[in-house]
């Protein structure tokens, strides 16, 4: 039988279908979206949830002329499939191949980028109220999780909505935590009927009959509209937020979707409207239906058996190692509480959840409201783990300063997945956080450059009662060594010397330790032996050892997994203070380089940024032969 699907590359092409046919697209696109998924691994439990809805959005609205915007957009892939990229879509989180979210310059179907949560509803009211402005006619369309609906920006944006008045159709995807009862057909008929123009034009007709009568009379009659069609759909929190709700509505019944989204878009109605649909997430797929995360994001899988291939390693996960380090101290330590936001398994958190249910807190995706809530626990005595990736922690910054460092109240940020990440490209790489935190007074920033470094700085950071502290650690496994006991506590600010050379001095921060040792091994076959230092901390950093080192060594280079402005940038300053640049030191500093690196396997990544031992073999010869130094009065 030929597919529907090899008939379409753009959603014009879907257009030409019939309605009928579009049930038979929907399964295509779903075997289609499994079995490349199967091959390059990624988000696929959400993706599985939308085909219906993907389908139907681009059967009934004008794409890209009306704007479609996916919230996270981590289950854009049939989207993909849809508006031209079906011939790349096995290109899928690859290095040059198509981003696993959607992307501004990737097409021009994607008309925002997102890969954080809660984004959706804010940028479409911005497409929506420039549309008004422009007397531009186009539909705006936001499809929102339940899951991103716990962050607040979703509701500033609601509320703002509500109040410009601005057409904008925002889907409400309930996939997971059953905010309304199951859809049957009385709520089937219900939301058809809400949709269609007849109730449109009939509650515009009762508007214009009642207000010829009184004030008084208007505002009961609108309250008996209100409460009504709260009883009857269950939408009063959204009506309350000045949208006009529908739903709840079968997600997975493509007929009734085209049915719903045909009346909306063909109404007059002027203002929001929320379509309230329930999906499945992992839908049409037993392995992921049946599985705890519904497969939401997987590595290579057997397509008929659901097995996923996993990598081998007899090393430790530093997201592990981060875990079973916490419970130990818990079991000793009361006070200990782990808080993460919507990041249980991400962060080991379940683990620790399974031992210490009352002591854990998925506060959902609400970074801000985290640290704020850990903020408010260490003022009642209690030790918050805020385990957060760094590229989330971001979200939060304005509480990290005013809440937490401000105040000088000792919380404990776990930052997982410092460092480039891989597939899942430039939004969710680690890439700032030793800048934004080190900045900040009363912050003590650590770097583990192995997981037995990790296991000494959890154990660290439980003796900081006076203060916040940070430290950061990369995704993936450790390099195999044993662990330490978790009474083994760093010096606060005190590096490792790691080996003791000449001339030349490699100053680490993070997990580019291994490298270093490399690039040293390399260097020793050319008779050059340097010296390695593990700094640690870039904030407060061993400014005794920096010191001896700068005045001991010709060439001073500092490396981390960090953007400009971080550790390196600090020990500059220390060095420009102290007038050690008036001597001739050759000083260079190692970091990410200053744009947003694409998708690719992480080794490649760091290979492109210049972090990788061949790199800094490179820049320690570079070096070595420049004739450029920070000397005040040099002229060369």
């Amino acid at each position: 039988m030929n597919r529907l699907l090899d008939k379409i590359d753009y959603p014009v092409d879907l257009r030409k279908l019939k309605s009928s046919q579009l049930k038979q697209v929907a399964q295509e696109l779903r075997e289609e979206l499994i079995d490349v998924v199967s091959e390059t691994g990624g988000h696929l439990g959400a993706g599985l949830g939308v085909v219906e809805l993907t389908v139907a959005l681009h059967y009934v609205f004008n794409t890209p002329k009306d704007k479609l915007v996916w919230d996270v957009s981590h289950q854009c892939y049939p989207h993909k499939i849809l508006t031209g990229r079906k011939n790349e879509i096995r290109t899928l989180r690859k290095g040059g191949g198509l981003s696993g979210f959607t992307k501004r310059t990737e097409s021009e179907y994607d008309p925002f980028g997102a890969a954080h949560s809660s984004t959706s509803i804010s940028s479409t009211l911005g497409m929506a109220v420039a549309k008004k402005l422009s007397n531009d006619k186009n539909d705006v369309i936001a499809v929102i999780g339940d899951g991103a609906m716990s962050a607040g920006m979703a509701y500033e944006a609601m509320n703002n909505a509500g109040a410009l008045k601005s057409k904008l159709i925002v889907i409400l995807n309930d996939n997971d935590m059953s905010i309304a009862k199951p859809v049957g057909a009385m709520s089937k008929y219900l939301s058809k009927l809400l949709s269609g123009k007849l109730y449109f034009s009939l509650r515009e007709t009762i508007k214009l009959i009642i207000s010829s009568f009184s004030k008084r009379f208007l505002k009961k009659a609108g309250k008996a509209e209100d409460i009504l069609r709260g009883i009857v759909t269950g939408g009063t929190l959204f009506s309350e937020l000045g949208f006009y709700y529908i739903g709840p509505i079968d997600g997975h019944d493509i007929n009734h979707l085209v049915q719903i989204l045909e009346n909306v878009k063909d109404s007059n109605h002027q203002g929001p409207i929320l379509i309230h649909a329930i999906t499945q997430k992992g839908k049409g797929y037993k392995p992921a239906e049946d599985s705890g995360d519904k497969y939401h994001g997987v590595s290579k899988f057997n397509v008929s058996t659901g097995q996923q291939s996993k990598s081998t390693s007899n090393a430790p996960s530093y997201t592990n190692v981060f875990a079973e380090t916490l419970i130990k101290h818990a079991e000793k330590d009361t006070k200990i509480i782990g808080i993460t936001g919507a990041m249980p398994s991400g962060t080991g958190l379940n683990l620790f959840e399974k031992k210490f249910p009352e002591r854990m807190f998925d506060v959902g995706i609400a970074e801000q409201h985290a640290v704020t809530f850990a903020a408010g626990l260490t003022t009642e005595g209690y030790k918050p783990f805020a385990a957060i990736y760094s590229t989330f922690l971001q979200r939060a910054y304005d509480q990290i300063v005013h809440d937490v460092a401000l105040q000088s109240l000792p919380v404990r940020f776990a930052i997982d997945r410092a460092g480039l990440v891989g597939a899942d490209g430039p939004t969710h790489a680690g890439s700032f956080d030793i800048t934004y935190l080190a900045t900040l007074p009363n912050f003590v920033v650590m770097a583990a450059s192995d997981e037995a470094e990790l296991v000494r700085m959890i154990n660290t950071s439980i003796t900081i009662n006076d203060k916040p502290s940070a430290f950061r650690y990369p995704r993936g496994n450790g390099i195999g060594i044993e662990l330490p006991n978790i009474n083994d506590v760093l010096k606060i600010g005190k590096a490792k010397l790691v080996q003791e050379g000449k001339k030349i001095a490699l100053l680490n921060f993070g997990a580019r330790l291994q490298e270093c040792k490399k690039a040293s091994e390399v260097l020793l076959k050319k008779g050059i032996n340097i010296t390695i230092v593990d700094a640690r901390f870039a904030k407060p950093l061993d400014e005794k050892l920096i010191m001896e080192i700068a005045t001991s060594h010709e060439v001073l280079i500092t490396i981390e997994e960090g953007s400009i402005g971080g550790f390196g940038s600090h020990v500059a300053q220390l060095l420009s203070e102290r007038g050690v640049f008036d001597n001739g030191l050759k000083f260079r500093s190692m970091t990410l380089p200053d744009e947003f690196l694409d998708q690719d396997t992480p080794e490649k990544m760091y290979i492109k940024a210049g972090l990788s031992y061949n790199s800094i073999v490179e820049k320690i010869e570079q070096t070595l032969n420049s004739n450029i130094v920070f000397a005040k009065n040099n002229k060369n």
